[in-house]
């Protein structure tokens, strides 16, 4: 069904507020992966309260639900077998506490012409209730296949800016068989695509595929154990874009560039050699 852009751009998401405590963001952890090696003395840091550290992917998971309203929005009827996310981008205004409670309030900020596809953003600020203050802020690219070609504007371009040397860390990510099953559980998204393989038959995969969200965390944690020596309170932001897909059981190698203030990300899949996260960028605090 053709999208109202009068009536989409600009629609004001219903507001919700997010409570969690350090078990959530320990569930979260273990959903990206982290504590694989449970004597790591960094990887404890992940999965054990005593001294526990939050990756900023973290800041996904309150918002989510919100996102995903835009499929109940007035001029925006799509089908949940047709949506991809495409990029997202996280900006962290102060370090994650291990608990808390935000008030996300948001908008649909754009919608672009991909020409196979339409591109709608949505950005949701996450305001802290101790401080009445902006905690994070998240910007999902949507992409709805099948609604482009509208003549509408494509958008920005999305061009590949990684330096032309070796990159200085490189790690190796194993996912589980079972990974999309956990994910699903911890982050609140549902969408059978990653669950019922008679539906990602029908989307056009050959089985339930890894939730973009989880391999954006499972990135930033790679960046986060190296880069940054695994104080993840020095990640002031972080962006990328979704190139491709993970199957559950598949290990996702990461090449990280540090160039001070930024630092630059690609990942593909060790198996099948694709990219799944391009032009990904870390900005440090």
């Amino acid at each position: 069904m053709p999208i109202d852009l009068d009536r989409v751009v600009g629609a004001t998401l219903p507001s919700s507020t997010f409570m969690w405590t350090d078990d959530d963001v320990i569930l979260y952890h273990l959903g990206i992966g982290a504590g694989f090696d449970p004597v790591d003395e960094l990887e404890l840091r992940y999965v054990y309260e005593a001294d526990l550290v939050v990756i900023p992917t973290f800041a996904n998971i309150p918002p989510f639900s919100m996102t995903m309203g835009i499929v109940a929005t007035e001029g925006l009827e799509v089908d949940l077998a047709q949506i991809l996310h495409g990029e997202q981008e996280t900006i962290l205004h102060d370090a994650i506490p291990t608990r808390g409670t935000v008030r996300n309030e948001g908008s649909i900020v754009g919608v672009y012409d991909k020409g196979k596809g339409a591109l709608a953003v949505v950005e949701i600020v996450s305001i802290l209730d101790a401080t009445g203050e902006p905690i994070f802020t998240n910007r999902s690219s949507i992409y709805i296949r099948g609604e482009g070609g509208f003549g509408g504007d494509p958008g920005p371009p999305t061009t590949s800016f990684m330096p032309d040397r070796e990159p200085d860390h490189v790690v190796t990510s194993i996912t589980l068989p079972q990974q999309a099953l956990l994910y699903r559980m911890v982050s609140g998204d549902r969408n059978p695509l990653h669950v019922d393989p008679g539906f990602a038959a029908f989307a056009g995969y050959d089985r339930p595929i890894l939730h973009g969200l989880c391999t954006y965390g499972i990135v930033a944690k790679a960046v986060t154990d190296t880069a940054v020596g695994g104080r993840p309170a020095e990640i002031a932001s972080y962006r990328g874009r979704f190139a491709g897909v993970v199957y559950p059981g598949e290990s996702i190698i990461t090449s990280i560039w540090d160039e001070g203030d930024q630092i630059r990300v690609e990942a593909i899949s060790a198996e099948r050699g694709v990219p799944v996260v391009s032009t990904g960028l870390v900005t440090r605090r």
